[in-house]
């Protein structure tokens, strides 16, 4: 439904308390701080006041998407239809174990398919989304519900990955330095140590792809390097 410009800030204004917020550990919290991405987990999960309960997907089609799309507009957590989430940017969706969508941003979703195929011994193929939403679910989430982790290197990490820092801070990897993420955006960097052993967030199938070179977009406030994949316009949810 089409909103008009007040109608589109009142409706922003009441549900931007909402729990919405996806951060690289897989978990949704709410903040005030807009990101870049939005995306859903197959389905609508929330109660009918926009509250969360203890459910946090509906199935295991865990996608990230663009903002805009062919002009639609519409109210957030609308009852039976998806539970909307947003993203600081992709490198955080990518940790907590989104992919991106095959509609709204098919040509990225068509690479990463392909780079995961590749990964896979079968280049010049795509990979299926299904199949890779079966991976997927595997390696983000345990039989608890918690967060899945692994131990890593971190000079063996392509940038893009999230890693568990102390206090259990979201830190990222990127051109031989460790960003922390907070929803705001990233802070100062420092340099990492490429023979440090860490607590690696973002799931070993999506590790892989980025190996494969696939770069995902990035806040502006990582920098730089954070040009290489900045989807223009101003961050917003």
């Amino acid at each position: 439904m089409l909103m008009s410009p007040d109608r589109r800030r009142s409706v922003a204004d009441r549900v931007m308390s909402l729990q919405k917020r996806v951060t690289p550990e897989g978990e949704i919290i709410a903040t005030p701080h807009r990101g870049l991405l939005m995306g859903n987990r197959g389905g609508a999960f929330h109660r009918p006041d926009r509250t969360l309960g203890h459910r946090r997907w509906h199935s295991r089609q865990w996608i990230c998407c663009v903002l805009e799309f062919k002009g639609r507009r519409r109210a957030v957590m609308q009852p039976n239809r998806y539970t909307e989430l947003f993203f600081l940017d992709e490198a955080t969706a990518l940790a907590a174990g989104h992919r991106p969508c095959f509609e709204c941003r098919r040509r990225d979703a068509e690479h990463f398919a392909a780079l995961w195929a590749m990964t896979r011994s079968r280049p010049g193929r795509r990979a299926r989304a299904p199949d890779m939403d079966a991976v997927l679910h595997h390696e983000r989430t345990g039989q608890a519900g918690e967060k899945v982790t692994y131990p890593g290197r971190l000079g063996d990490l392509p940038d893009g990955t999230f890693v568990r820092g102390p206090d259990r801070t979201s830190l990222l990897v990127l051109s031989g330095r460790l960003l922390p993420w907070t929803p705001a955006g990233y802070g100062p960097s420092r340099r990492l140590d490429p023979d440090l052993s860490v607590t690696v967030l973002t799931p070993r199938s999506i590790v892989a792809v980025l190996s494969a070179e696939y770069h995902p977009m990035l806040h502006p406030s990582a920098g730089a390097d954070a040009s290489r994949r900045l989807l223009g316009g101003k961050p917003h949810t």
